[in-house]
């Protein structure tokens, strides 16, 4: 039962709301446009605020959903973080899409609400990683803030002595974000720096250079080109 909840919370991650809306609401591959993230901020810049509304309240819901189903199976707080993990994962590395996703943030955040309000908790280890992630965004640099924020839950898990499977669960999560920032495939930015830069740029400014403008253009600049 619980390989079939993995497999399915998965599949649910791998569902690419912001590609199907881009599509069916505007006719663009939103891979082609803008930075060519398959995520809510590229959909935003490329799209209008309309069509990210319901992309929003999908992604985060997913990974609620996900947790929720563990728990009505009965199978436990181990299981529920395994089914929101499995989400994530879905959202970042999708079948549907040759497993070039987005970056997972909302989805994460849907698994970070439920989580505490599944096992009872006081949800400190959210609210404190918001408050981190805020000041990063309070400096115009939110993959930065976001990325902090994410890398202080499994610590503060931890310092509050929440379950051992939560604290490790955050522990993946934050991992997950690093993975998928560090393998993000290939830009025609991606030459122009050294590969210390790139790895430097993308861990802590989620892309390939430092020049925002630039990469959140990119895929414009390249239509233009053509």
């Amino acid at each position: 039962m619980v390989f079939a909840l993995i497999v399915g919370a998965y599949l649910l991650g791998s569902v690419p709301a912001a590609y199907l809306a881009a599509k069916w609401g505007r006719g663009l591959d939103i891979r082609q446009v803008g930075s060519g993230n398959v995520g809510i901020s590229n959909l935003w810049q490329s799209t209008s605020r309309w069509l990210t509304l319901p992309v929003i309240a999908f992604d985060a819901g997913k990974g609620m959903l996900a947790v929720w189903a563990a728990r009505l199976l009965g199978l436990g707080v181990t299981a529920e973080v395994a089914a929101g993990l499995a989400t994530i994962a879905g959202h970042n590395w999708p079948v549907f899409l040759r497993f070039n996703g987005g970056r997972g943030i909302l989805t994460t955040l849907g698994v970070l609400i439920i989580l505490p309000v599944m096992n009872n908790l006081v949800p400190w280890v959210l609210l404190i990683s918001l408050c981190i992630a805020g000041i990063g965004m309070a400096l115009h640099n939110i993959p930065l803030g976001v990325g902090i924020g994410i890398a202080a839950l499994p610590l503060t898990s931890w310092l509050f002595g929440e379950p051992l499977p939560l604290t490790l669960g955050y522990l993946v999560v934050f991992l997950i974000i690093v993975i998928r920032r560090l393998t993000a495939p290939e830009t025609p930015f991606t030459s122009t720096v050294t590969r210390r830069e790139l790895l430097v740029n993308r861990l802590l400014f989620d892309r390939d250079i430092k020049d925002r403008k630039a990469w959140i253009h990119r895929g414009l600049n390249k239509e233009k080109a053509s």
